[in-house]
């Protein structure tokens, strides 16, 4: 059984509204030092005032790029991605251009995932690579996956959130498959309670991103 402090080690916690204040960021950032989350997944907005707020903490800032469609060119996403870094970010999760993959574009989305994560190495950042299966087919997951194991970034994850759907025992299992141990794998949106969490952590996912970090907590067995 997972402890209570390694789960909460697993966390990222999530506030990537729009409307979202400073009040709202430093209490984002308050709950992740208090709770012993990973990370906190914000807008690259807000990357430099999240540092501030977490100065001399163990807890990461991880700014969103192209978020949450994905729809903006190689050199934009680069940019935003060196912009976080410089800015602040310990981490960064990317949204792949889910048209590109509708084309059959491998060598588009395997040059774009390159270039982010190669910005990422160089600046010693974690690099999550942002699937959104819920718009994907599973022969799609399955190849994009392919791609990853090439480039090696240090995570893929199943979802942005703001998607038609949210993580799924049966995608995570498909990216499993074909990465092993060789790139880890977090599961994100809808995941609210422990005992979802906890299926999720079975399944071999490293990281989880949600809003619900506390509540997942609040819901660990104390027996």
């Amino acid at each position: 059984m997972i402890s209570k402090k390694e789960l909460a080690a697993m966390v990222d916690h999530t506030n990537l509204k729009p409307y979202a204040t400073a009040a709202d960021m430093k209490k984002l950032c308050d709950e992740a030092v208090k709770y012993g989350f990973a990370m906190v997944a914000i807008n690259p907005a807000q990357v430099a005032r999240c540092k501030e707020y977490l100065k001399g903490t163990p807890v990461h800032v991880g700014a969103a790029i192209g978020f949450p469609l994905g729809q903006t060119t190689i050199a934009v996403k680069v940019f935003e991605t060196e912009d976080a870094i410089k800015n602040g970010a310990d981490e960064i999760d990317y949204v792949i251009n889910l048209t590109e993959v509708k084309e059959k574009n491998w060598a588009y989305v395997e040059e774009e995932m390159r270039r982010i994560v190669d910005v990422c190495r160089k600046n010693n950042v974690i690099s999550k690579v942002i699937f959104e299966n819920c718009y994907l087919s599973k022969e799609e997951i399955r190849k994009v996956a392919e791609i990853a194991l090439k480039v090696r970034p240090d995570f893929v994850k199943t979802s942005t959130g703001w998607g038609a759907g949210g993580a799924t025992h049966e995608d995570i299992a498909i990216m499993k498959d074909v990465l092993g141990d060789k790139v880890k794998v977090k599961a994100a949106s809808g995941i609210k309670t422990f005992e979802q969490a906890l299926g999720f952590v079975e399944d071999g996912c490293s990281r989880l991103g949600t809003s619900s970090g506390i509540a997942i907590l609040d819901g660990y067995p104390e027996k």
